[in-house]
């Protein structure tokens, strides 16, 4: 057991954890707990966009798809995540912010009734289960590796999903903010001295690249076949499109203090992260070269710990202290707004459909009950779900918004004849078409079941818009004939 590098991430998790307590005394209203008062400078709301992808899965989950596929093999994330923030920034924060909403399902209400807003609500907020998951999963590893096993997966699990959730529980959105920005410049600072020591242990970036050449990893296009072609933009598209319309990236963007001020940020956060996603995709490459028969073995068998067992077993104390101390910052900035989102959401969007006329107290207080609730039953689905890859529960987390909310978003916002009948039978056949697809396994085979999702999602809305026009023209038409 490590004890000293242990002691040190129970001591991080709790300092970071009285930030969050701090920032709860300034807690006053719901908006101050779901997006910080609109209050955030542009250096904070960059640090907290950022932070909104920069997770387990960018740390371990892509840089074993990496080294297994090559550029190819991550499409999805980082370039389709952070090509997200970018479209978010460019085509959407400005338009919402000026809304003055809430959460994302106001849009919704707004725009359509209460239907869509809950049927997209639900959507949104069930598309949380598996990205909430892979963080606990990764808190679950960390603590299992540093303890050499005497805590299993299932109490690390426990204990840091519990110090996140107290720090958000009592500071919402403001809390996430503070704790990212302080957490974003460990993660920075760590992985970047980790890169330059591996990258010296091996040799130098020239070998490390070359090594990435010679097993062809820079190759990103598809094979130049109808299916690689269809099954690569599936792929690039998922979460480019599907993570738009997500709670986490519209508080991040809404608690801004201008509108200047969330198109930027979340432009620059995006790029950010795609610039910095490399970072332990090159440190992953190192490791082939530094103990080349060790870390084949765990990509067969575990690839998810090759980083872990890179920095314990070839790197001194400092760089290992840095290491799980970027780690654990990458897993708590993406876990506690990935556990503030639905939970908000819920209150707003569902609850307060049911129980109309709660005061504002009544409101956040119903917001802190929810996040537990939610917390609870996301930890109970990390550990039934364990095994599974922190990328691929990442991956499969956005296919859900996809199809059943990203169409109704941007109709919404950029089609004055988008209807309410139009968005609902975009959300009915988007989702029911993925359904069909994922359960009939010969079908998502043949075909990506998002992407055909979504094709019906966009017929739906324009048949659902149009045709109750077009046959409201034909009859008014006709009666004036007669």
């Amino acid at each position: 057991m490590n004890t000293t590098l242990l002691a040190f991430v129970i001591l991080y998790l709790v300092g970071t954890m009285a930030i969050g307590v701090a920032a709860g005394k300034r807690i006053k209203s719901t908006a101050d707990f779901a997006i910080a008062g609109r209050s955030l400078p542009l250096a904070m709301v960059i640090t907290t966009t950022f932070a909104t992808w920069f997770g387990a899965e960018t740390v371990m989950g892509i840089p074993a798809k990496f080294v297994e596929g090559g550029l190819n093999a991550v499409v999805e994330d980082p370039f389709g995540a952070s090509m997200c923030l970018v479209l978010v920034g460019a085509f959407f924060a400005s338009r919402l912010y000026k809304m003055n909403l809430l959460t994302i399902g106001d849009f919704y209400r707004q725009r359509y009734g209460e239907g869509v807003e809950i049927f997209c609500s639900v959507a949104i907020i069930l598309s949380y289960l598996g990205w909430v998951a892979a963080q606990i999963t990764a808190l679950g590893l960390v603590f299992s590796v540093l303890s050499g096993g005497a805590i299993s997966p299932p109490v690390g699990m426990a204990i840091g999903t519990t110090l996140v959730l107290v720090y958000v529980l009592i500071g919402g959105m403001l809390a996430v903010a503070w704790t990212d920005f302080i957490q974003m410049i460990v993660l920075v600072v760590g992985l970047s001295l980790i890169a330059v020591m591996a990258s010296e242990q091996a040799g130098g970036a020239d070998k490390v690249l070359a090594l990435a050449e010679a097993k062809d990893w820079f190759k990103i296009l598809p094979e130049a076949t109808p299916h690689g072609w269809i099954w690569f933009i599936a792929a690039a598209l998922t979460m480019m499109f599907g993570s738009i319309p997500q709670q986490d990236v519209f508080q991040r963007v809404m608690s801004a203090k201008s509108a200047d001020a969330a198109r930027t940020g979340a432009i620059v956060g995006g790029l950010s992260y795609l610039a910095f996603a490399f970072v332990p995709m090159f440190i992953v490459a190192s490791a082939l070269i530094i103990m080349p028969s060790e870390t084949q073995d765990l990509l067969a068998n575990d690839p998810q710990k090759v980083l872990p067992t890179l920095i314990l077993s070839k790197m001194p104390l400092v760089a290992q202290i840095f290491f799980f101390g970027a780690l654990v910052s990458a897993i708590k900035s993406t876990s506690s707004a990935t556990l503030l989102a639905p939970s908000t959401s819920f209150v707003e969007n569902i609850l307060r459909n049911i129980r109309p006329g709660m005061s504002d107290k009544q409101v956040l207080l119903a917001m802190r009950i929810t996040l537990l609730c939610f917390t609870a039953l996301v930890l109970t689905y990390a550990i039934v779900m364990q095994g599974t890859a922190i990328y691929d529960l990442v991956s499969a987390a956005y296919q859900i918004p996809l199809v059943g909310a990203f169409v109704p978003l941007v109709a919404g916002l950029y089609w004055r004849r988008a209807t309410t009948q139009g968005a609902l039978a975009s959300i009915v056949l988007g989702i029911g078409t993925l359904t069909l697809f994922t359960f009939h396994t010969e079908l998502g085979e043949a075909f990506p079941g998002q992407l055909a999702g979504l094709g019906m999602a966009v017929m739906g809305m324009v048949a659902g818009s149009l045709l109750p026009q077009f046959m409201g023209n034909y009859h008014s038409r006709h009666a004036a004939l007669r």
